[in-house]
């Protein structure tokens, strides 16, 4: 009886035949998305029988096992491009996405971008890490990497192209968290009095007073500030595109993804108050030439935002003139969490000032206390103590 067009032969089902030039080869039926009814043949050649026969049982195993892979000619760097442009770019922010790319043209197109994707093994990528490391590449910065590898891979497992994560067979360095160094209280003072001629003066006390990251101080506007109940709303923030010659965006988000209202210290606005004088000025020495079209609260003389590398690296001339060298703008922040924790703020308080995700982040980050601190807790605990009535008949 003549088979029917439709019928399907089971997986894994094959004959072995030696052909005329004395070569071994198998024959094995593998159900498909592509191919005559959704199954296609595929070949196994071998210098004996016992060694095809052993080839398709093996093959045999992995398809009831549901590992079998079809095999595929993409490599590496073709996979993450199009897990870049079809997963990735519609879902996650264009900064994010910048930075994705950006990893994987710097650390994976050279080194795995031409390895076949099934053929990827975890030896591969463990070199990988290890050669980051070696070059001087924070555990941190690896370990994004690593995240970035294995969110793509995870993706390649679900569309059917690896059985398996070859990022699990990788270990991931110890990231090494470096000890945060605030100003301390001695050196506060000194800081204000250095920046007190600088252009940048209102801005870094800000940022010193508020904690706001960076890019958040630096896309501040002005409808986001409440002179009159002394509140400021962080919901943008100024980014680049992480690309050479990247320019410079609002992005309409916070890191969290969440907008917050803080009540920072009085002082803040005096010197937010002092910018919009300062604004006033330049934009009527600027003229029909002043331009600031997201109305920016911290500008240049023409009303364009600061450029991030500026707004740092004229904060590192002034940490160096201070004997702080080592401190960055990202320490104002820092400082600012550290004196609110100092003065008795609850973590709940400062989580929600820095826009952290979680309290127990704060937590971590912020788990070292000044000698200053331990000293008044100390005296708290002996005060509870001191008043307990007990204690005070013994």
């Amino acid at each position: 009886m003549a088979r029917k067009n439709n019928s399907r032969a089971p997986d894994g089902a094959g004959s072995i035949r030696q052909r005329p030039d004395g070569i071994w080869e198998a024959r094995i039926t593998i159900s498909t998305e592509t191919g005559v009814n959704g199954q296609v043949r595929r070949s196994i050649y071998g210098k004996t029988m016992k060694e095809v026969r052993q080839r398709m049982t093996a093959i045999q195993q992995s398809i009831d096992a549901g590992l079998y892979q079809t095999p595929s000619k993409i490599t590496v760097s073709e996979w993450l491009s199009e897990w870049l442009e079809t997963f990735c770019k519609p879902k996650v922010k264009p900064l994010t996405y910048s930075a994705y790319k950006a990893s994987i043209e710097t650390h994976i197109t050279q080194t795995l971008g031409n390895i076949k994707l099934q053929a990827l093994k975890g030896m591969q990528i463990q070199r990988l890490y290890n050669g980051m490391t070696a070059s001087g590449i924070s555990g941190k910065s690896v370990k994004n990497m690593g995240a970035i590898l294995h969110k793509a891979f995870s993706v390649a497992i679900k569309q059917g192209l690896i059985s398996v994560n070859p990022c699990d067979a990788a270990e991931l360095p110890k990231v090494v968290h470096k000890e945060i160094q605030p100003f301390t209280d001695a050196e506060i003072p000194i800081f204000l009095k250095a920046i007190e001629s600088h252009p940048f003066k209102n801005a870094y006390a800000v940022d010193l007073f508020t904690g706001m990251r960076e890019g958040e101080l630096l896309g501040l506007s002005w409808p986001q500030v409440d002179f009159k109940n002394k509140r400021i709303v962080i919901n943008q923030q100024l980014q680049r595109e992480k690309i050479k010659g990247g320019k410079y965006y609002i992005a309409h988000s916070t890191k969290s993804g969440k907008s917050r209202t803080i009540k920072p210290p009085d002082i803040t606005f005096r010197y937010l108050m002092a910018e919009r004088v300062r604004q006033a000025e330049n934009q009527l020495a600027a003229g029909e030439f002043w331009n600031n079209p997201d109305n920016l609260v911290f500008t240049n003389e023409k009303g364009r935002h600061l450029a991030i590398f500026t707004f740092y690296k004229n904060f590192k001339t002034i940490a160096a003139s201070i004997g702080r060298p080592d401190a960055r703008p990202h320490d104002l922040r820092h400082t600012a969490a550290t004196v609110a924790i100092a003065s008795g703020a609850d973590i709940k308080s400062v989580q929600d000032m820095l826009g952290h995700s979680t309290a127990s982040f704060t937590l971590n980050v912020y788990a070292h206390t000044s000698e200053k601190m331990k000293e008044d807790t100390a005296a708290r605990v002996q005060s509870y103590y001191d008043n307990l009535a007990f204690l005070k008949e013994a």
